[in-house]
């Protein structure tokens, strides 16, 4: 099989594995190229001391997945999946008009937000990810290759979920691979916790992953649609079809399970509560610490989105009909209004303001404050300002580092680390002096090289004190 290529697919029906695996021998190297079917997949390359050793990789690699029941197949026969989407028939809203302070449009339904103490942060189904100003002042645009189902942090890092079975980091100039899901779990939400990542699946199952990206446990729920997944130091929080399933952080035991009227549709936590928006038009919140139902609110359609004010003294709920509501701990309605751009797919508060991102694609900031909302129920609002995002360019993500000189690295410009190989795998040590060289390093998946050093802006430690986490800028030492 030398200066051959092995083409295999393994494709199930209901919604099961949909992707490929090719494998090339070149001389002493073997590329293997594996995803998604239709999609361009991910490439790794090895190189061996000589052909027939390259041969016997090659053929153990392949004999592999035809254990699995990957079966030899035409590129290009058979098609892309359809991504799942949330489907919203979404209505205008009856009610009187939010004072909206400001709308971005930013150019195709929109799931994913993230609210900062300086900017806030829009991803939409085009795979575009803007960030703006609390007023409103678009600041940056990057370019994801596939539509963007959620945006979460994780203490100072800001990640994006992509239809593409990837999670990138968004923390430098240009968005960079910090997670690769395996290529057949169709991601409906994601979480992320010091280095942690959960991720929920279509089909009701819960995967754990760590800063490695390496597998540590998964669980299949008694429900599908898992559209609620949150990452916390006691342990996941898992919404689906039949309820909210709390799951021990290590050990992926289940501690307790609370059944919701309806399916769970979108999730949120404080500190001691979850919170769960249902098909049925209710927002639950439960106690983390043994499910109990501490308040239940109702709103007249299938909730989309829920959020709260801190420590939960104030609930927000979105609804498929351009409604939001805010309601009081003990469940009172405070108060229903249109949103004036579509339903909320998600939301989020900060100070005194409510931030929704829609299904016509935008980003809305809404006056959540008393005295604004009193007036928006007499009719009175605000001048809304309504933004685009003129002039910005995509910022592409991409696996090319700037390359700089050793001798250009100023003295404190940075932290050098080194990309080692450890039984197979390409692994991250710090080089700089002050760090414990035996942790590894969190670090973009897609631009390691063995051998190669560069320089980072930033090295973080976890909160666990077992790894490191590289932030800001990456260049590569030459």
């Amino acid at each position: 099989m030398v200066g051959a290529a092995t083409y295999l697919e393994l494709s199930e029906q209901g919604g099961g594995a949909h992707k490929f695996y090719e494998v090339t021998v070149d001389g002493s190297t073997v590329t293997i190229s594996f995803g998604r079917i239709g999609e361009q997949g991910q490439v790794r390359t090895a190189s061996y001391s000589d052909a027939a050793k390259a041969v016997a990789a090659a053929e153990k690699k392949i004999g592999e997945k035809v254990r699995k029941g990957y079966a030899p197949a035409v590129k290009g026969a058979r098609a892309r999946r359809a991504v799942s989407r949330r489907q919203i028939l979404s209505t205008r809203s009856t009610a009187r008009q939010a004072p909206v302070l400001w709308r971005f449009n930013s150019g195709a339904p929109a799931f994913g937000i993230f609210v900062g103490a300086e900017q806030a942060w829009v991803g939409n189904e085009n795979g575009d990810v803007y960030t703006l100003t609390h007023d409103g002042i678009v600041t940056g645009r990057f370019g994801l290759p596939d539509g963007v189902k959620c945006i979460v942090a994780d203490d100072f890092w800001i990640y994006a979920g992509c239809d593409d079975g990837r999670v990138y980091d968004l923390g430098g100039k240009v968005p960079r691979v910090a997670y690769e899901i395996a290529s057949d779990v169709d991601i409906y939400w994601l979480d992320i916790n010091d280095g942690v990542l959960g991720v929920s699946d279509r089909n009701g199952g819960l995967t754990l992953v760590d800063h490695e990206d390496e597998f540590q446990w998964s669980r299949r729920s008694t429900g599908d649609a898992g559209w609620m997944v949150r990452c916390a130091e006691e342990g996941v929080f898992h919404g689906h079809s039949r309820g909210v399933t709390h799951y021990a952080a290590r050990s992926g035991d289940p501690v307790w399970h609370a059944n919701t009227t309806g399916t769970v549709l979108f999730g949120w936590q404080e500190p001691a509560e979850v919170f769960a928006g249902t098909s049925s038009g209710w927002v639950h919140r439960l106690a983390k610490s043994d499910g109990r139902e501490t308040g239940r609110y109702r709103c007249d359609a299938a909730v989309f989105s829920c959020a709260t004010s801190p420590d939960g003294a104030y609930v927000f709920a979105g609804d498929n009909q351009s409604s939001v509501y805010c309601f009081a701990a003990d469940g009172t309605r405070l108060w229903k209004l249109a949103t004036g751009c579509g339903s909320a797919y998600s939301m989020q508060y900060r100070d005194e303001r409510l931030y929704l991102v829609t299904t016509d694609g935008s980003l809305a900031c809404v006056d959540a404050s008393t005295a604004a909302v009193h007036a928006a129920e007499r009719g009175q609002l605000p001048q809304r300002s309504d933004i685009k995002a003129e002039g910005w360019r995509r910022v592409e993500a991409t696996a090319e580092v700037e390359t700089v000189s050793v001798a250009s690295v100023p003295v404190n410009g940075g932290v050098v680390v080194e990309c080692v190989q450890e039984a197979g795998k390409l692994r991250m040590r710090v080089l700089s002096d002050g760090y414990d060289r035996s942790r590894r390093v969190q670090f973009p998946k897609d631009i390691r090289r063995p051998g190669a050093r560069y320089v980072v802006t930033e090295i973080h430690s976890s909160v666990d004190g077992t790894f490191y986490r590289a932030k800001g800028e990456i260049k590569r030492l030459v």
